[in-house]
């Protein structure tokens, strides 16, 4: 589905509208229930959610900067409204920030329009093709494809949500899930996020919790956040 992505300055000015960091731009979130809490792990169960999902290549930076723009270019209005109308009409979207968007809705074409932010953004590692060399399922360090998604908020169905103009963002629901989450704040590198799965991963294996997929990187902050307010989660879905 953010806080160390390096991204021009309108960029960063976009994410200021839904992710302040602070209690007063209270920015939705996928709901869970917390399973049980260990210290700064979390079991959480997750309900049913929508993304906007992305697929880029290049490392962790590189791909953040690329798969954020990507969706957010959908988010800010680069889509067709999946009710279009011939006349100009406009209308409030449902959302958590206290910034209100409208779509504006021209003639010569469907509608688009502007979705409230969300958070996380969430990236993970894909592994390469068959027969290429690459990373283990486990590792983010090192990888080279990642798919990036935003959490869409909740008060949108796959059938009401506009439809990206983009052919490579895509709509996807999550089913609901039960995730490991290791919670920390700081800066992200490579080599941290990856000590901070293994320790995830080793905690999960004392306690023979057995996991599916790719780690997840999600992010909760806008790229000026002090490092010590910053919220950042390793996430890892169980069986």
């Amino acid at each position: 589905m953010l806080n160390v992505l390096k991204l021009a300055f309108p960029l960063g000015l976009m994410l200021a509208v839904g992710l302040t960091g602070t209690p007063a731009m209270a920015t939705e979130e996928p709901k869970f229930e917390v399973v049980s809490r260990h210290d700064h792990i979390e079991l959480r169960r997750y309900a049913p959610f929508i993304v906007a999902e992305t697929v880029v290549e290049g490392d962790m930076d590189a791909a953040s900067g690329k798969g954020f723009r990507a969706i957010a270019d959908y988010i800010f209005g680069n889509n067709m409204s999946a009710e279009p109308s011939p006349a100009q009409t406009s209308e409030k979207i449902a959302m958590t920030a206290p910034v209100a968007m409208e779509p504006i809705q021209t003639p010569a074409r469907a509608a688009s329009q502007k979705i409230a932010m969300t958070a996380p953004v969430a990236m993970e590692p894909l592994l390469p093709p068959v027969g290429e060399a690459g990373p283990t399922p486990l590792a983010l360090q090192g990888a080279t494809r990642w798919r990036v998604h935003f959490v869409m908020p909740s008060a949108y169905t796959l059938a009401t949500l506009p439809k990206p103009n983009n052919s490579a963002v895509q709509l996807h629901q999550v089913p609901a899930k039960t995730w490991a989450v290791l919670s920390y704040s700081g800066f992200n590198t490579e080599a941290g996020i990856q000590q901070r799965t293994d320790e995830l991963v080793a905690w999960l294996a004392a306690r023979h919790i057995k996991t599916t997929g790719s780690p997840q990187l999600a992010r909760y902050n806008p790229p000026w956040t002090l490092p010590m307010f910053r919220r950042n989660e390793i996430m890892l879905e169980t069986q």
